[in-house]
């Protein structure tokens, strides 16, 4: 049996799709690796629908998603990947620079995500990819 295999940005054109863009981090958008999160805290599919104010059916399309992105068996092996590869951590928002300095603002440690995630944005204000000096997209 052929599976149809979701299409980047699926949803784009859904009233209130919140992650209707390009893929954040690791292939995944930030819903799915909140989703990913609230799996990770031992959340059931209902209460993370209602957490995500989405349906259960909306809930298990993305970790269909994710499973697939993450090349994993199921959604707890989606867990223990993501654990591995920093994106999720401590925290909900975890994963983005944001929150890294947001960490160190309040004193606490950092976790794995939140470091990873600030090395992405070193190397890419190094590379020129952020800031006024970011190179122009040629008009074609």
């Amino acid at each position: 049996m052929l599976r149809r295999r979701p299409r980047a940005g699926a949803g784009a054109g859904r009233r209130g799709c919140a992650d209707a863009g390009p893929a954040v981090t690791g292939g995944l958008s930030e819903r799915q690796r909140r989703i990913l999160w609230h799996r990770a805290q031992g959340l059931s599919g209902p209460q993370i629908a209602k957490a995500e104010h989405v349906a259960v059916s909306t809930v298990d399309w993305h970790e269909r998603v994710i499973r697939h992105v993450l090349g994993a068996r199921n959604i707890t092996h989606a867990v223990h990947l993501a654990t591995l590869a920093g994106l999720i951590g401590s925290c909900i928002d975890c994963g983005d620079r944001a929150a890294y300095l947001r960490h160190l603002r309040r004193g606490e440690s950092t976790d794995a995500a939140c470091r990873m995630a600030n090395a992405r944005h070193a190397v890419e204000q190094r590379a020129g990819l952020l800031g006024p000096n970011r190179p122009k997209e040629s008009a074609a």
